[in-house]
């Protein structure tokens, strides 16, 4: 009996020994993943969009803390307070900048860094905003098919969200279209034009930027997954009605905000009008906004650094708003991309770092 016994004993450690899960599995590997870089998603985000990181260092840009340090930028952006990435997501860009790998890069240094990260599909090869909303070049022979190209923005989405996935990057946020106000890849999912609405246009609209949010939630199911618009000033209240009577869901609204940029109003004045705004979207879409874009002109650094943090102040006692980004702050000394220049077009003028790549004063708003 004792004998049988030992023998027992014997055949349960040993089966138990084979049963212990691996390493790989209990990491959470095991399937082509890299374990999830734990970031807590902050109760307010404080973001910058630094799309244009890894091109400006590529070009010799460095940063510098405020006590003019050379770090890493994303360690400088943490001692002004930011504790959010965005980074845009274009298809196949020139020289490979916002396409799936830079974004990658960027998205795995966010997130060692302990930033929260929100991601911005454009579904373009280059920027899509209100004056553009341009096919990517690949995609051009099914321009006119609408399931075609639904199928092309789901296996995009996932592509690039998988990828980031795969190196254990979890966004919190991600937008689907980059300033949608007249849809996005004109001329199958516009809007309006000059004759006024497309038939149609709505209806197509949705079933692609339903293709995006679907394809999104089946990645990252927790993600907040959004439609992004141009002019949080703006009463925008009409245009995510139309979208919802379409069918499309949407977790969160994203806006763009630079209130010096509306001719017919004084910044403050830009800024009240988008307050009221927000919190009457969030009111009725019972959905957080976030402002999504947002810059200032550093040619007059000090009254566009009131201007900011007069903004700041105020949207932090609107519960609804849970963050705001600075758009591309990072930009110092004239820098600009090289498609701009072959453009002929000039450097970005709302930048916040000052010409030996320390942050200016605007961006004490975020601290």
């Amino acid at each position: 009996m004792k004998r049988c016994l030992l023998i027992f004993t014997g055949v349960l450690m040993l089966a138990m020994c084979c049963t212990k899960p691996s390493p790989e599995k209990e990491n959470g590997g095991g399937s082509g993943e890299t374990p999830a870089t734990q970031v807590e998603v902050p109760a307010f985000a404080m973001g910058a969009d630094v799309s244009w990181a890894s091109e400006m260092e590529a070009s010799g840009k460095r940063f510098k803390k405020a006590d003019g340090t050379t770090a890493d930028l994303f360690e400088v952006l943490k001692d002004c307070g930011i504790n959010s990435i965005r980074l845009r997501v274009w298809v196949n860009p020139a020289g490979g900048w916002s396409g799936k790998a830079d974004v990658s890069a960027l998205a795995l240094r966010a997130a060692k860094a302990g930033m929260a990260l929100m991601i911005d599909f454009h579904y373009s090869d280059f920027f899509a905003d209100p004056s553009r909303q341009d096919f990517p070049k690949d995609w051009t022979a099914d321009a006119s098919d609408v399931s075609k190209i639904a199928e092309r923005i789901a296996a995009h989405t996932t592509e690039v969200l998988q990828a980031l996935k795969d190196e254990g990057v979890s966004p919190a946020w991600i937008q689907i279209g980059n300033e949608t106000r007249n849809g996005f890849l004109w001329p199958l999912g516009q809007l309006w034009d000059n004759k006024g609405n497309i038939a149609g246009g709505w209806s197509r609209f949705a079933k692609l930027y339903s293709a995006g949010y679907d394809a999104a939630k089946a990645v990252f199911p927790q993600a907040a997954v959004m439609p992004h618009l141009n002019n949080a000033w703006d009463d925008n209240s009409w245009w995510f009605k139309e979208l919802k009577a379409q069918g499309a869901r949407f977790d969160a609204i994203a806006l763009s905000h630079y209130p010096q940029t509306e001719s017919k109003m004084t910044p403050e004045q830009v800024n009240a009008s988008a307050l009221a705004r927000i919190s009457a979207l969030a009111a009725t879409y019972r959905v957080p906004v976030y402002i999504s874009e947002i810059g200032v002109k550093v040619s007059t650094e000090t009254a566009s650094a009131a201007v900011l943090k007069s903004f700041m102040d105020s949207i932090r006692g609107i519960s609804s708003c849970k963050g705001v980004f600075y758009w591309e702050p990072e930009v110092y000394g004239g820098w600009k991309p090289a498609v701009y220049s072959s453009l002929g077009w000039n450097a970005y003028d709302m930048g916040a770092f000052r010409s030996d790549g320390s942050p200016s004063a605007i961006m004490n708003a975020f601290k």
